[in-house]
């Protein structure tokens, strides 16, 4: 049995804000395995069980307030009779910049209410850990972490919690060693979003304008943005120049 532990606050309000990126990961990981929907309140937390490629797995959603997740932890894990060592608790972190994940065997809280509340019941740091980054404020922090994703963010968030899910279902079958060897050196490409922040690299052409591509693989549509292997470059005065969109 491995156990994931997704950190959030339960309520509307939290909803889909980037303090409960551990939830979005849980949600997209049940959602693949087909047991969405079928979760059960017990023990201050919203668990489902179910089995998906020959891993038996547990989620489990906190519904204490995130400064108290550690008390819903503890009663899971006494119920279930798990240790720590099969147990992954998906975070979010600031520190992190949206598009990077970093899986740990332990550590301190850095600063995390949810991370602090665990190792405060269960009266360690050594439990896996996955940091999904939700970027640095530009303003308040309470307002940052409540905040809900912008637009432009949505289509990398989409991918960020594929490869989250991807990055837990690594350490299931792996342990932590390697899901971080592979995970921590992953990153969002940057040819993932167009210029403009919205979908995929083919946006472009599948809204009807016409792009041409040479032999080395450059696409160039109508406006002269030039897409190439390390992303989006816009000539200018004879050199290109690189688009971050």
């Amino acid at each position: 049995m491995r156990i994931v532990i997704g950190l959030g606050n339960p309520g509307s309000r939290y909803e889909g804000t980037r303090h409960n990126v551990g939830w979005m990961v849980l949600d997209r990981l049940a959602d693949r395995a087909g047991i969405g929907g079928r979760t059960k309140a017990r023990d201050a937390a919203a668990t489902v069980r179910g089995r998906y490629e020959e891993l038996d797995l547990l989620l489990v959603k906190p519904m204490t307030y995130m400064n108290l997740s550690g008390e819903a932890v503890r009663k899971v894990l006494a119920r279930e009779r798990v240790p720590l060592d099969e147990t992954l608790v998906v975070v979010d972190d600031i520190a992190l910049p949206l598009g990077r994940l970093r899986l740990r065997d332990e550590g301190s809280a850095g600063g995390h209410n949810g991370l602090r509340s665990i190792i405060a019941e269960m009266g360690t740091q050594r439990f896996a850990r996955l940091r999904v980054g939700i970027g640095a404020p530009e303003r308040g922090m309470v307002d940052h972490v409540l905040g809900r994703f912008q637009p432009d963010e949505e289509e990398r968030l989409r991918r960020v919690l594929d490869a989250a899910t991807d990055a837990v279902l690594d350490w299931a079958r792996h342990g932590s060693g390697r899901a971080a060897n592979r995970w921590n050196a992953w990153e969002l490409p940057a040819d993932s979003v167009d210029p403009a922040g919205a979908a995929g690299i083919d946006a472009p052409a599948s809204a009807g304008r016409s792009t041409t591509s040479d032999a080395g693989g450059r696409v160039t549509g109508p406006d002269g943005i030039v897409r190439t292997s390390t992303g989006w470059r816009k000539p200018l005065g004879g050199r290109e120049h690189r688009h971050d969109g």
